[in-house]
């Protein structure tokens, strides 16, 4: 073999190595970007239910560990339906994306927001008090009315219901779910575009003796 062919061949194993590390970078991208998509909602780009669950389960083992409290709240759009059928599924689309840019916006670095399904969310408030969460709710209240919602649903302002719960002792992220969507259900029922809240019910203390 001589010296041409052997540069031939060298450069050909350099060209071949090359491509085979630029098809492994391409790889780990779309692998990346597979994760991603597994972990967000793909229409407005925030959690989606999985990883927010995720992200409670997460909380609610710190809190046993710390013990700091912590509240799980669940929202929906008032009347998602109606603004469906009467702006189009377009205008629906725009209010969830809206919805929850406004909502990222407000809400701290450390809570967790996300997509529970529909028109419905979740958010995951660590170190916080009912009381403080109520008024979390009521803040985030303000900033979705102060969205231009004329521009997506021309003469019908967009609100939501809330239902917020805090940790109790030996509780589970089913359970704290659970309670927020009963809290949820009530506001709806009582008139729409308000914060409920439910406690885990404290357990029966046994008669003393007198």
């Amino acid at each position: 073999m001589n010296l041409a062919t052997q540069s031939q061949d060298a450069d050909t194993i350099a060209s071949l190595r090359l491509q085979v590390a630029t098809q492994q970078r391409e790889i780990e991208l779309l692998r990346a970007e597979l994760a991603e998509l597994i972990r967000v909602d793909p229409l407005t780009g925030v959690m989606n239910r999985r990883t927010l669950e995720e992200m409670l389960a997460a909380e609610l083992q710190r809190s046993h560990r710390t013990g700091h409290p912590f509240c799980f709240a669940m929202l929906s759009i008032d009347h998602f339906k109606a603004i469906n059928e009467r702006f189009g599924t377009p205008a629906g689309d725009s209010v969830l994306k809206t919805f929850s840019g406004a909502s990222i916006k407000l809400l701290r670095v450390l809570d967790r927001f996300g997509r529970l399904e529909g028109d419905r969310f979740g958010i995951v408030l660590p170190a916080t008090w009912l009381d403080s969460g109520i008024i979390a709710m009521n803040r985030l209240s303000a900033a979705v009315a102060a969205c231009n919602w004329e521009g997506i649903t021309p003469g019908m302002a967009v609100t939501f219901s809330a239902g917020l719960t805090t940790n109790a002792p030996a509780d589970t992220a089913d359970r704290m779910v659970q309670r927020a969507e009963q809290a949820l259900l009530q506001a709806k029922s009582e008139g729409r575009n308000r914060t409920v809240t439910i406690e885990d019910a404290l357990p029966d203390m046994p008669m003393l003796d007198d």
